[in-house]
């Protein structure tokens, strides 16, 4: 088993992971807002809990979206900096991916839609299926309506949907005879397994590479959001430097 380091701050849950000494070390804590300002103090402690160096890490992984810019922005910047300054790859993980094997341990079924909250009566929906200890990609991750997602159901009952848009929709998402699970996320925990299969895969990529996957558009930053970002990541990279 590899090094690894993951997060993802795609949503309102911020979740940190770590795997190394055959042990996994996990903290999931409020996100959100709070997120670009807890995230590194949390690397830092589960790094000093589990007695590893940044510098010890083989990879560095995180959720790349889709989901909430700002958290997205968050976890993409202090990848970043984190695998710059300590001289590491990174390993993004399509977030929808880590909510399906969170619930893969519930869902009695090879096949799953995963379909999580994207506000503004939206949602971020895609389907994979699980077979011979790997994931396959039916649909990509994308943006569509509830009406819309209703649709290609009607068309194809899913046998599970898993992600928070069935707590946030309720009756307007339409499933009859699936498998729910509206609490699976995308726990940073999820997010090592499928680090390790890229990682094993040698989808391994340079720091400068860690980007994020967004559906929404987002014409520009802010002059605020942009000093954030690039605050973030400066910080970041300064720690990964002090920590080596």
């Amino acid at each position: 088993m590899s090094m690894l380091l993951a997060f993802d701050t795609a949503t309102e849950r911020m979740s940190v992971a770590l795997a190394a000494h055959g042990r996994v070390w996990a903290v999931d804590a409020p996100g959100g807002a709070t997120a670009s300002a807890t995230l590194i103090p949390t690397v830092l402690g589960l790094l000093a809990d589990a007695d590893v160096a940044l510098n010890d890490l083989d990879a560095i992984a995180f959720g790349r979206g889709p989901g909430a810019f700002t958290g997205l922005r968050t976890a993409c910047s202090v990848a970043q900096g984190l695998a710059f300054g300590a001289g590491k790859p990174v390993l993004p993980i399509d977030t929808l991916l880590a909510v399906a094997e969170d619930a893969r341990a519930g869902a009695d079924a090879t096949t799953l839609w995963v379909a999580m909250d994207a506000r503004m009566n939206e949602i971020y929906a895609a389907e994979y299926r699980f077979g011979a200890g790997r994931w396959q990609v039916l649909q990509a991750p994308m943006l569509v309506s509830p009406e819309a997602l209703n649709q290609r159901w009607q068309d194809a009952p899913p046998q599970c949907v898993a992600g928070n848009a069935l707590a946030a929709f309720g009756a307007q998402l339409m499933a009859p005879g699936a498998v729910l699970l509206p609490g699976a996320m995308p726990r940073a925990a999820a997010l090592l397994p499928l680090a390790q299969a890229a990682w094993d895969a040698g989808a391994a990529l340079d720091a400068a590479l860690a980007l994020p996957l967004y559906l929404r558009d987002k014409v520009a930053l802010t002059s605020v959001e942009r000093d954030a970002v690039r605050a973030l990541k400066l910080s970041a990279t300064a720690t990964a430097g002090v920590a080596r």
